[in-house]
This record gives structure tokens, sequence and C-alpha cells, in this order.
């Protein structure tokens, strides 16, 4: 087995290869005016968000799933697919897809530049749609399974995430928040690690229905972080806010006439949202980075000889594929430390005096 393995990985190497030496000679002779290859731009595009979803490169063409667009502007709504915009070559209805500037990948006024409200269906978007009706289906199943086989041996899907389902409830919302509250809690935790968890290993996926990175999207991790917070703070009870404002056994020159101490805690507060946002964010787009790093090495090299680039493409695709197998375990920690820090502020904002 591990014979046809190397040899599997031999071949992507080679047509890699021989990909960058063929786009190589194609930019010489064909279209010396196009712009070489730069692995800034294609890193770049492949994490960011957009109103396609691109499938494939055939040559030249361009293989998308078109996505809806929905605009705003001056009091009239726009809808119409993004497959309109011919990946960024013609306008319509008065608006076009930026594909350079700052405004790259947004949706702008022809005439102004000027940029609309945009409430179109993105790639992440349509990821997290497809995530949603995937979790649900398999979480609606395993319910009524339970509801079947109650008292009997887990079976199938049930028996595949119940090991996951009671690590989460016991060795995260149990230890953390306790035996008297856990519960509350228990539902949100579950569907915050699930939800990580899934859509981290679909971002590892590199073609429809995976490949959005929309763990590594800010918005996302900072919506989720969001409702961390807004749960914390108002599930506090008077101890946690007294620790807060005046925190027990701090020296009182930590807190009068200076109040050092409780802008201290009181930063703490904002802080802990912040640190879970970027955590993920910066953990699952760095995985992605270093994979499509380590995969530009071989345009890069096979542009400069086609020897090279063969060469280069076996050992960045070894690292590549080590890289991916890294990232299925990173995407469950992940998961489990943004579930395990946001069960630990639960835990600390229902404490009851000792």
């Amino acid at each position: 087995m591990p014979r046809y393995i190397f040899a599997l990985l031999l071949l992507l190497a080679v047509s890699l290869g021989y990909g960058a030496e063929k786009e190589s000679h194609e930019a010489t002779h064909e279209a010396s005016h196009e712009e070489e290859f730069n692995p800034g731009t294609m890193i770049i595009d492949h994490v960011i968000d957009a109103h396609e979803w691109h499938v494939m490169t055939i040559g030249h063409t361009h293989v998308s799933i078109p996505l809806p667009v929905i605009l705003i502007h001056e009091g009239e709504v726009s809808v119409f697919m993004s497959s309109k915009f011919h990946h960024g070559h013609d306008t319509y209805k008065g608006f076009k897809l930026e594909t350079h500037g700052e405004n790259k990948g947004k949706i702008v006024v022809a005439e102004t530049g000027e940029v609309p409200l945009d409430l179109s269906i993105t790639k992440n978007v349509a990821a997290m749609f497809i995530s949603m009706i995937i979790l649900s289906f398999i979480f609606i199943s395993i319910g009524k399974r339970y509801k079947k086989r109650s008292g009997k041996a887990p079976k199938g899907l049930q028996s595949l995430l119940e090991p996951l389902i009671l690590f989460i409830r016991d060795d995260v919302a149990k230890a953390s928040i306790g035996e008297k509250n856990y519960e509350k809690y228990l539902p949100y935790l579950l569907t915050l690690f699930f939800f990580i968890f899934f859509n981290n290993l679909f971002g590892l996926i590199p073609f429809f229905p995976g490949g959005a990175n929309l763990t590594g999207n800010l918005a996302v991790t900072g919506v989720m972080a969001v409702f961390t917070f807004i749960i914390t703070t108002f599930s506090g009870n008077k101890n946690y806010w007294v620790h807060i404002f005046n925190t027990p056994g701090v020296p009182w020159w930590l807190k009068i006439p200076v109040p050092l101490m409780p802008v201290v805690e009181l930063m703490g507060v904002f802080t802990k949202p912040f640190v879970l946002m970027v955590r993920l964010f910066a953990n699952i787009t760095a995985g992605h980075i270093i994979i499509l790093g380590f995969m530009s090495l071989i345009f890069i090299f096979g542009n400069m000889h086609a020897g090279i680039g063969y060469s280069v493409s076996v050992v960045s695709v070894a690292f590549a594929v080590f890289m991916g197998l890294l990232e299925l375990l990173v995407a469950f920690i992940q998961a489990y430390v943004f579930t395990l820090l946001s069960a630990l502020y639960f835990g600390m904002a229902t404490e009851e005096h000792h």
C-alpha cells in the first residue's frame, strides 16, 4: 500500500510540475503581457471570501458556481447571479466586481466606485448554509435514533459521534461549569464544538462543497465570540462582578485612589472574547496559507526551470500532505479550545462564593 501512495503522490507532483512548466511557456510565448505567477495573490484569493465558488481551472477557463448577489443602492434592491460579471470582466445593472485595488473582491458602482450595501450569498455564507443543513440532518437523525433505541448500544452515526458528545459533556461542560449548572449551557457548547469542528474539516476538502475558509473568517469567529461574551455577561452572578470590581485579597492601594485592578479586570472581560476570535481565525488561516505556500513553490521553481519544478514538486506535495494530516488534528484542537474556554468563562460567571 505505501508504494501505491508514493506513486500517486509522485504522479501528482509531476503533473503539477508539468503544469508549472506549461504555464511558464504559455506566459513567455503566447501571452508575454500577462502577469507572472504571484504566490501572494493566489494564496489570498483562496483564503478570502468570494462572490462565486471556484471549482477548477482548465487552461485559462475558470469553472465556478455562481452565487446570488443582493445589493441595496440608493433605495433600490438589485438581485442577480454573480455569473453576470463574468469573473469581473463585465458590468451589470451599473455594478461591477472589482478585481484590483483596495476594493478587490467587492462589488462597486461602475461609474463612481462607491460600495453599495452588499447582502449577497457569498462563498462563506453558502458554506455556512451547507454545514448547517448537514449538521441539522446528522443530529436530528441521531436524536430520533436515541428515542427509538433508548437503553440500547449506539449504532451508526450515533456510535461515531457519541464519544465526542460525552467528551464535551463530561470533560468540558461538567469539569468547567460544575454539576449544578452545566446542563443549561451544554446545548450551546455542543453546537459550538461541532459547528467549528465540521467547518474546520470542510475547509480542508479541496473541492466543492469544501474549500471555504469559514472558520478562518474574522466575521464568523467574531460572532461566535460575541455569543460567548453575551452569555457570560448575562450569566454573571454577584460573586463574579465582585471579583471584577472589588477583587478579594488585592491590596487596597491597587483599588484606591486609582482603580488599577478593577480597570484591569474589566479589560479582561472584553479581551477574553477578542482572544477567542483571533485564536481560531489565526490558526485556521495559517494552516491554509502554509499548505498553499508549499504548493506555490512548485510553480515558482517550475517557472525558473522544468527540472527544478519536478524536483521541488515531490518535496512540496509531501510537505503539503503532512500539513494536511496535521490540520486534521488542528481542526479538532481548535474546536476543543474554543469550546473549553467558553465553558471556563461560563464557570467563572456562575461560580458561587466559597
